[in-house]
């Protein structure tokens, strides 16, 4: 009776686990089709999008899509444009406020399509997806430029890693502003502001940075990865502020020195930098769902016949470790970290280094997840092996456990006592069969860190259907793969990789030995295709791992017991013994 209780108990959290994942699935893989809302916002139609964000971010429906390659038509066709050409990045500066509003990365994709063209990062004002950088300085009883201003550019300027350029403009009162761009061949802008005085009085003026950004675009925010403002402060990077934050505070300012600013995704990244003199961050909400992060340096005093000049360093672009390390390097204090590795970065960053030397190895991210897959499983060989050994104790002393079971049945306290005096006596430990699971689930972690973060992993094929190991597994069996013109909700979105995991899986726990308590046994059983629907939504490359392992595991087990034939003859008779026991129920 307590057995069958035990199996009913089991079936009711497997389905409670299977429809409550559903609510978190929805949640960490938003995909929801809800039809965007037009609301008027002071005579002029705003697309308002009640979606939640996506988990790589970016504009949200159709609808919002086709209203920005509109306004884009129209605010890129200006010829008061300096155009930017960079192996890294492609795009235009604005000579209007010298507003840095055009950028598309040139290595990354749209989508996993070829033809999807490229990234879109930067966007003028205005547009569904703004999101732009802007250097200037604040006059204390002096005019400067502001977003109005029309800068002077040299006849034919281009800027690209060989040629920096120059934008000026004058007050009419004796100052002359200029920005000086340079880029080189990845994502970092360098920006020096100049403060001329030519006139006869000292002038005071305050430079700063700043980054205007909407949230429309922004990635999921979660527990685990963060999106929104970011930067570092007193060599510290800070994860802690969302846009929320900033929304209900009005102006979130930052204490210590700031290292550089600015806001995040999870694939990309805009932050401002100081060179040489020392500024202050705040990000601040601007309404609208508009959001803005400042560097504002101290005010200067320029005398006259003097200059004043501040470099400021901007990056727009992919978080590539790589590119992020080496900007690191050159005195970007702990830029490697916006990279959001948490707390075990010591352990996750080696399995992201071995698994990208892997990929150089093969060319292949798939390929290269299953030889880290052999790896790991080769290095924990030793551990399986004390594992089955384990296993073999355990099983040796059955019929003393089964004696003890029925000589304390009423007496539960003492029957425990008993057993844990046989494990001492026998020298067994019956949790150093958990131990290679509990190894795994770091490794585990590590690569799921790795494919939900890793702009390296994005959009990378495996073979055949796999066109993203970062993404699900596309295809459904309950939509035929795809024949039938409907999408599967998030916990029937089973997919190929899905079955496999739980073949191999149910497989796995079939070799094992059995375990004297037929409730355990049961729901051991209905582990595999529990997470066969659990993993059913998580990244292709991280099934890719499972199944890897799983069938590592089996073939492992399988050597095993051809060294143990004792352990193979007695878990085979046990094997016969439940056959006949059933055809005779």
């Amino acid at each position: 009776m307590e057995n069958q209780r035990n199996i009913i108990l089991a079936v009711l959290l497997t389905a409670l686990v299977l429809f409550g994942w559903d609510a978190g699935v929805g949640y960490f893989y938003p995909q929801s089709k809800t039809p965007t809302q037009v609301v008027q916002n002071g005579g002029a139609d705003k697309a308002v999008s009640p979606l939640k964000p996506s988990r790589e971010g970016g504009l949200r429906d159709a609808a919002e899509v086709q209203l920005e390659a509109q306004d884009l038509k129209t605010a890129l066709t200006s010829a008061s444009r300096v155009p930017i050409a960079a192996p890294g990045v492609s795009g235009s500066i604005n000579l209007k406020g010298a507003i840095l509003d055009d950028l598309v990365l040139n290595r990354h994709r749209e989508t996993v399509k070829k033809d999807s063209g490229p990234v879109r990062i930067y966007s003028p004002a205005g547009t569904p997806a703004q999101q732009f950088a802007q250097f200037g300085w604040v006059g204390d009883g002096v005019a400067t430029p502001n977003a109005n201003t029309v800068w002077t550019a040299p006849a034919g300027a281009k800027l690209t890693p060989q040629s920096p350029v120059t934008l000026t403009a004058q007050n009419g009162a004796g100052q002359t502003f200029a920005i000086t761009f340079a880029i080189d061949n990845d994502y970092l802008i360098t920006a020096t502001q100049r403060v001329a005085n030519a006139g006869q009085e000292p002038v005071t003026v305050q430079p700063f940075g700043l980054i205007n950004r909407t949230d429309q675009t922004a990635s999921l925010d979660t527990w685990n990865v963060h999106s929104g403002p970011i930067g570092a402060f007193d060599g510290s990077v800070a994860f802690n502020t969302n846009y929320s934050d900033v929304l209900e505070s009005g102006t979130v300012a930052k204490p210590g020195r700031t290292d550089w600013i600015g806001f995040t995704d999870v694939y990309w990244m805009s932050a401002l930098a100081p060179v040489g003199n020392t500024a202050a961050g705040t990000f601040r909400s601007l309404g609208n769902s508009l959001f803005r992060s400042d560097l504002v340096y101290d005010k200067a005093v320029v005398q006259p016949g003097q200059q004043l000049a501040r470099t400021t360093k901007l990056f727009a672009g992919a978080k590539e470790h790589l590119v992020l390390d080496r900007y690191e390097e050159g005195g970007i204090t702990n830029f490697g970290l916006s990279i959001d590795w948490g707390w075990f970065r010591w352990f996750e960053k080696p399995i992201f280094w071995l698994l990208t030397s892997l990929f150089r190895l093969t060319g292949n991210f798939g390929v290269a997840i299953i030889l880290l897959t052999c790896i790991v499983r080769g290095i924990m060989f030793p551990v399986a092996q004390r594992q089955f050994a384990s296993m073999a104790a355990m099983k040796a002393i059955q019929p003393k456990m089964k004696a003890i079971q029925d000589r304390y049945k009423d007496d539960k306290p003492t029957q425990q006592q008993k057993i844990m005096e046989l494990y001492k006596q026998e020298k067994v430990n019956p949790l150093a069969g958990c131990l290679p699971i509990f190894l795994q689930i770091p490794i585990f972690f590590a690569l799921y860190k790795t494919l939900m973060l890793a702009i390296e992993m994005r959009h990378q094929p495996f073979v055949l259907w796999i066109k993203d190991l970062s993404a699900p597994d596309p295809l459904h069996i309950l939509n035929l793969f795809g024949l039938l013109p409907f999408t599967p909700p998030s916990f029937l979105a089973i997919g190929v990789l899905a079955v496999i995991l739980g073949i191999t899986m149910f497989l796995q726990f079939k070799l094992n030995p059995a375990t004297g308590d037929p409730a355990q046994q049961q729901v051991m059983m209905l582990m595999p295709w529990l997470m066969m629907f659990i993993m059913a939504p998580f990244a292709a490359g991280l099934l890719i791992y499972w199944c890897t392992s799983n069938l590592l595991t089996i073939a492992q087990q399988q050597f095993l017991y051809s060294r143990n034939p004792a352990l193979r003859a007695q878990a085979e008779k046990e094997a016969a013994d439940k056959k006949r026991a059933a055809a005779k129920g």
